[in-house]
């Protein structure tokens, strides 16, 4: 018989009383429209249950499902009391020296490296406007392009330990497919802008924008849509087509921090785990989703303004550096944000634990 797609409302947990001998129950994490291996699964009507059930036909074992051969898909919860919510066991601060590493290579590479370009190409030399974009335009996104093809790797190899919860490795994962969306249309900009002999200075300068309009729109499309009761309309990273809809900042939690912040496959099952445990977990995603998508929309709106009011030369300056400041601006904000969230969500715990 199919199992049921469980339910997003908070989980309790019931034990039966027994020898003190006896070890704790463990309970295995599932994600909603899946099995416990991994597969997906369909509900089946009521009356197909019955029928099922005064069948007695014997069948022949079903081969183990490839993601049930794997010990890294799965994780064990041992707490079924839920004394505390489901831990992510996952940090930062082993990995602050690779942060400042990767975010000074992108400054270096999105912000630094086109104005130095423009400015030193366009005054320092000769050529024409053309030959000037053309050059800056090409060195653009080097660091971005090589960690694009690692997180490809990471995802696709064999026996992938970052890999989506019960999908292929063809899926990937949502933050892959939207950077690839978003890189489509940063590249059409900048080749459409670098086609004329005096390209579109300003028209150049909007790449970062784009950027930020295409997320923050992707995640305000989604919370809406969650909002409204609007199933999945198709795989978003662990969460399958037809399941109920998350918030919009989940998957891209999921994903940065499974594939490029190594947390790897136990990471989804464990934020899976504690989103559907924690109703001010939850709470917390949809605010960040809305904190986010509203912010990511109102700097792109804001710096294209900008852009085709100013003098040209300040514009692309501006262009290429709003965004950057803005996205570090809400990062430093975020992080203390998330932190009293979570210091008050394990203080009410014990209280906001048996509450439907």
């Amino acid at each position: 018989m199919a199992t049921p797609t469980p339910s997003t409302e908070p989980l309790r947990a019931v034990t039966p009383p027994q020898p003190s001998s006896t070890p704790r129950p463990v309970s295995t994490l599932q994600v909603p429209g899946q099995g416990l291996d991994g597969t997906s699964v369909e509900r089946t009507p009521r009356g197909a249950e019955a029928q099922n059930a005064s069948q007695n036909t014997s069948r022949a074992p079903s081969p183990r499902p490839p993601s049930a051969l794997y010990p890294h898909t799965q994780i064990r919860f041992e707490d079924p009391d839920f004394t505390h919510p489901p831990d992510l066991n996952y940090s930062l601060r082993p990995r602050k020296k690779a942060l400042v590493i990767f975010w000074t290579l992108i400054v270096l590479d999105c912000v630094a490296m086109p104005i130095a370009l423009y400015f030193g190409l366009w005054y320092g030399t000769g050529l024409s406007p053309n030959a000037v974009f053309s050059i800056s335009t090409g060195a653009l996104g080097t660091v971005s392009i090589v960690e694009y093809f690692i997180r490809f790797r990471r995802l696709w190899r064999k026996n992938s330990n970052c890999r989506v919860i019960g999908a292929q490795r063809f899926y990937l994962d949502w933050f892959h497919w939207n950077i690839s969306v978003g890189w489509f249309f940063v590249m059409i900009e900048l080749i459409v802008g670098t086609v004329f002999e005096h390209p579109p200075i300003r028209v150049l300068a909007l790449p970062a924008a784009t950027m930020c309009f295409a997320i923050g729109c992707e995640l305000l499309i989604i919370d809406i849509l969650r909002i409204a009761g609007v199933p999945a309309p198709c795989r978003i990273s662990s969460l399958p087509m037809g399941a109920p809809l998350r918030p919009g900042i989940y998957a891209y939690i999921e994903d940065v921090c499974a594939v490029d912040g190594s947390g790897g496959t136990e990471y989804r099952q464990r934020l899976n785990l504690r989103y559907q445990a924690s109703k001010a977990f939850r709470e917390m995603l949809h605010r960040l989703t809305l904190f986010w998508a509203v912010g990511a929309i109102g700097i792109a709106a804001v710096t294209t303004a900008i852009v085709f009011i100013i003098q040209r030369d300040a514009a692309y300056v501006v262009g290429w550096t709003v965004p950057f400041i803005w996205a570090g601006l809400w990062t430093a904000i975020t992080i203390p944000w998330v932190q009293k969230c979570l210091r008050d969500e394990y203080a009410q715990w014990e209280h906001a634990k048996w509450k439907a």
